[in-house]
């Protein structure tokens, strides 16, 4: 896959005044800490002005909404699992063949999914366009390694096969309800990759 910018999954400005980014980035840090220590569910407006010495107003006109102040850190959080894909080290970064790149790529997605879980949920009314911002470079990528694999079929609707075990909704209806180990859906998910790459062109 071509080296590229990142994706603009909430579709910021990238000509945002350096005073103002300076602020968004104080305002992020401020909720990232509260809710690396309170979790998500506790992180509100006021605790976050608070905790960025800045008045609550601020945030609000920064983020409009809870959704949006959680949507800019998922934002945040997506931007570096797609630095890690695009530059990181290998297997899940260029260097490795694209069949360990692959089994790579699920097993990261799946775990970078459980880890944003309540993020995600806390922020899916903010920003439509984002969870398709976020499917697309991960489909672009999957694609990429299943074209590099010469798999046989229709490469498009085989990569939405190997994203959708990893969707956070269908993650934790397997381990919530269903009692499943995460060990468990990784192998699976596994099982499933080896199985599509099985069909080589001719």
């Amino acid at each position: 896959m071509s080296e590229r910018p990142l994706l603009p999954i909430l579709g910021q400005d990238v000509r945002e005044r350096s005073d103002a980014a300076r602020n968004r980035k104080a305002l992020l840090e401020a909720a990232q800490r509260l809710v690396d220590h309170c979790g998500v569910e506790s992180v509100t407006m006021d605790a976050v002005a608070e905790a960025a010495g800045v008045g609550k107003g601020t945030v609000f006109r920064r983020f409009r909404t809870r959704s949006g102040l959680m949507a800019a850190l998922l934002d945040q959080f997506e931007a570096d699992w797609q630095a890690s894909v695009i530059g990181g080290p290998p297997p899940l970064g260029p260097g490795a063949p694209p069949r360990e790149r692959l089994l790579a790529f699920g097993r990261s997605r799946l775990e970078q999914n459980l880890r944003g879980a309540a993020l995600i949920r806390a922020a899916s009314t903010a920003a439509p366009a984002r969870n398709y911002a976020v499917y697309s470079f991960a489909a672009t990528h999957l694609r990429y390694l299943l074209d590099q694999l010469d798999v046989a079929g229709d490469i498009a609707l085989l990569s939405t096969a190997l994203m959708a075990p990893l969707e956070v909704v269908i993650l934790e209806q397997q381990i919530e309800i269903e009692g499943m180990d995460v060990e468990r859906i990784a192998a699976g998910w596994e099982d499933l990759a080896e199985r599509i790459i099985a069909r080589r062109r001719s």
